[in-house]
């Protein structure tokens, strides 16, 4: 049984190779920096170097596996980043079209049955369609919104100040990355599942931004106020960093795609995974704004 893995060193990933090891599997992983991986995981698995962009060689690294994770790993920089994104996973659709691959276990996202308006969420669908037509079985798992995502706003949080473009009292699903890890390595373990699957991975609970102030004013130690910021604020500040207008409208889409979205897949047993976000904050987000205040208040001194 040969399992693929992409993104090896990611959140999700890596969390999935761990698992696979525990459970006496050796999974091929693709890598476009085999260093990255620690040293102990490197000498049990087995590393094929290559870029997932280049389709030949994600061709020829799948190739004979029965079931492979596929992680989009493209950022939206580029002019097009859904066609980014879908030339990207189109060496994978090669080689399940050609019977190359047996499964797909597709890490998706809620807003990819929308298919469009959703920003960069779009290629997610797409690439779900691409898969279903090739007759191999698929599954789709479509997560929540990762807790993860909030340490891209450090420097706010540091400031007491939690920033956003969705409505603040509106509840969508948010996830521990490493949830979804157990939930893909599940899956790829699991021998009984056919056809096109589609699985939401929702979190213990849904939140609303407000909420999650709240949340991480207890976590952090520190007051935490909720700030709604408009699309065309976002706008301003991505093409001001330089993205191209398709990139731009690629991440504030995502958003404004999807802050009125009831996801597809119910909660329920299946849905709901246990890590809560106080825990999450309090473990792996506290530490790093912790050092993000530090590194502020030694600017201010030197200034």
């Amino acid at each position: 049984m040969t399992i693929v893995v992409t993104t090896p060193t990611g959140r999700v990933g890596s969390r999935a190779v761990r698992l696979l090891l525990q459970a006496g599997v050796r999974p091929r992983v693709l890598a476009r920096d085999p260093a990255r991986l620690d040293p102990a995981t490197r000498e049990l698995v087995d590393v094929r170097r290559g870029d997932l962009t280049d389709a030949a060689f994600v061709r020829e690294a799948t190739a004979g596996a029965r079931t492979v994770f596929w992680a989009d790993p493209t950022p939206p920089i580029g002019a097009d980043p859904v066609a980014d994104s879908e030339r990207t996973a189109a060496g994978l659709v090669e080689a399940a079209r050609a019977g190359d691959v047996a499964r797909v276990v597709l890490l998706s996202s809620v807003g990819a049955e929308l298919r469009r308006g959703a920003g960069h969420i779009d290629a997610l669908g797409r690439i779900e369609e691409s898969l279903d037509a090739t007759g191999a079985d698929t599954l789709h798992l479509r997560c929540g919104y990762f807790f993860s995502n909030l340490a891209m706003s450090l420097d706010d949080l540091a400031g007491g100040v939690l920033p956003t473009q969705f409505r603040p009292e509106r509840p969508l699903a948010w996830v521990d990355p490493r949830d979804v890890g157990d939930v893909v390595a599940a899956r790829l373990l699991a021998g009984d599942w056919h056809g096109r699957v589609v699985q939401g991975v929702h979190g213990p609970e849904d939140l609303s931004f407000a909420r999650v102030a709240e949340i991480l004013t207890g976590a952090l130690g520190r007051p935490v106020r909720v700030r709604a910021v408009g699309d065309d604020d976002v706008r301003a500040a991505l093409a001001g960093a330089g993205l191209p207008p398709g990139a731009v409208e690629s991440v504030v889409g995502m958003a404004a795609g999807t802050r009125d979205l009831v996801p597809e897949q119910p909660r329920d047993v299946v849905t709901t995974t246990p890590t809560t976000l106080a825990a999450w904050a309090y473990a792996h987000l506290r530490p790093l704004v912790d050092e993000a205040v530090r590194d502020g208040a030694g600017s201010g001194a030197a200034a």
